[in-house]
């Protein structure tokens, strides 16, 4: 049996609104039956759009290189590198580049999910 792995540029980059994505586990990364997780690339002053929330799961991400903010449930928190957040299950949320260069994140989640899985909310956006 071969260990289960992956490397990051082997797995086909999602262009998506506010971020390139890369699911890392999933059935096309590593194939983990409890979790999935993804690495996301957010361009200075992009905003991962639109906020978001998961019905089914909670998603916990770890900020690898850059800083800015999140949103979550109508609060707003500085991140940087080294930052670990939890997005609560079915809490509305977003991340946003405010630094001047890539943000690179992974982001878990628990249950395992995909893009199907996600509920979107418009209307909602970071506070001016």
């Amino acid at each position: 049996m071969s260990v289960p792995q992956v490397h990051e540029s082997d797995v086909e980059e999602l262009d998506l609104p506010g971020r390139h994505l890369r699911w890392v586990v999933s059935s096309s990364g590593v194939p983990a039956a409890q979790c999935s997780a993804c690495v996301i690339r957010v361009a200075p002053g992009e905003k991962v759009r639109p906020a978001h929330s998961h019905p089914n799961g909670e998603e916990v991400i770890y900020i690898i290189r850059g800083s800015g903010r999140v949103l979550v449930a109508g609060e707003v928190s500085a991140v940087r590198e080294g930052s670990v957040v939890l997005f609560p299950q079915g809490e509305v949320h977003m991340l946003h580049n405010t630094g001047a260069e890539e943000m690179k994140v992974i982001c878990f989640f628990a249950p395992s999910t995909g893009l199907e899985n996600y509920r979107m909310h418009e209307d909602i956006d970071f506070p001016d």
